[in-house]
């Protein structure tokens, strides 16, 4: 039977706040809720055999990474997890573990070394990034299977560093209850809410800093990676809603991978460093983007671009709302030369050349 319904959650991942220059770097879900989860099931199939959380987990922890995350100018801090790819240090994670990072270091659990990381690229809509590890080799990669074959009631295991603490992962087991699951999710560091569609929903209690890590089979494979929870953490007299996590299907994780690493970017995969117009933008009427505000030092600010002023085309493409404008600088890279079409709050009309600055993944 179909089951159709749609369920607030919150991406795992840091908690970013100002006390983190007292040392404090917190990583805290914070959980929504809604009603039931919107997904398609297949038809029930006969439950496989049980999977051995502690044989599965002690097969993937190795293949894991812990990620620090700090972002200037207020040096909060983040924390998430990544699965290894390549013995030279290719990690895939969860586009919100990394937004807004300057500054990245990676450390393996099977070796115990701390990495510099850069981001190759990421798809934001459907929350999976791609890393590369300075100086890495000989890394412990995991065992990628197919989400295609999963099935509801399959015991699967979702492992992290939970708390993000940056210790020893912590794993947590349970039953998947939803294939297809659309949510609308919250990322708990920015406020900012999205839809995921394609979703692993399982029931387990999913908790913060486990964002980015694996969702594993009973054979030990990664079948999907872990990106946000809804629910309330915890057992009490109280609670009224169990905890779920959700997972991006590996098979898709795969593709954008596969994507990032052809170099050629879409309107969704955003390869290499990000390049930046520095506004804050909003849908105009009856089309185009506003900017809100323009920030001091950035490219739009210092080409004369400012409140109230909008954007209407770039490179002669029509921009008709704020989404299409991020998407147009989204296939740019920093130091790129566009020509921004603008209309003036007194409704002038200009041709206005920008230099791209040097941005963080957004």
């Amino acid at each position: 039977m179909h089951r159709v319904g749609r369920v607030l959650v919150t991406l795992l991942v840091a908690g970013l706040g100002v006390c983190a220059f007292l040392g404090y770097r917190g990583e805290v879900g914070f959980f929504g809720s809604g009603p039931a989860a919107e997904f398609v099931a297949t038809a029930e199939q006969p439950a496989p055999v049980p999977l051995d959380p502690v044989l599965v987990a002690d097969q993937v922890r190795p293949a894991l990474v812990n990620i620090s995350v700090e972002s200037s100018p207020l040096g909060i801090g983040a924390a998430g997890s990544g699965i290894v790819l390549t013995a030279d240090g290719q990690v895939l994670t969860s586009h919100h573990v990394i937004k807004g990072a300057e500054v990245l270091t990676v450390t393996g659990i099977g070796n115990g070394l701390a990495y510099n990381a850069t981001v190759l690229g990421y798809d934001s809509a459907a929350d999976i990034a791609l890393l590369s590890l300075t100086g890495a080799s000989g890394l412990a990669t995991a065992r990628l299977g197919t989400s295609a074959d999963l099935r509801i009631r399959q015991e699967v295991l979702a492992i992290g560093d939970a708390g993000g603490d940056g210790g020893a992962p912590d794993s947590v087991a349970g039953p998947i209850t939803g294939l297809n699951a659309t949510i609308i999710a919250m990322n708990s560091a920015d406020l900012t809410r999205k839809a995921l569609h394609g979703m692993v929903e399982i029931a387990a209690p999913v908790v913060g800093g486990q964002s980015g890590g694996a969702l594993v089979d009973a054979t030990g494979a990664v079948v999907g990676v872990i990106t946000a929870a809804s629910g309330e953490r915890g057992r009490t007299e109280h609670q009224t809603k169990p905890a779920n996590g959700y997972a991006v299907p590996i098979d898709t994780a795969v593709r954008i991978v596969e994507q990032i690493r052809s170099g050629t970017p879409t309107e969704s995969v955003h390869i290499g460093p990000t390049a930046t117009l520095g506004v804050q933008i909003v849908d105009a009427e009856p089309a185009g983007a506003q900017v809100n505000w323009a920030f001091y030092g950035q490219p739009a600010r210092a080409a004369g671009i400012g409140t109230g002023d909008i954007i209407t085309a770039v490179d002669g493409r029509a921009i008709t709302t704020a989404k299409a404008l991020r998407s147009a600088i989204n296939v740019r890279k920093p130091a790129d030369v566009v020509l921004l079409d603008v209309i003036a709050p007194d409704g002038t009309t200009r041709t206005v050349e920008v230099v791209l600055g040097w941005g963080t993944p957004s």
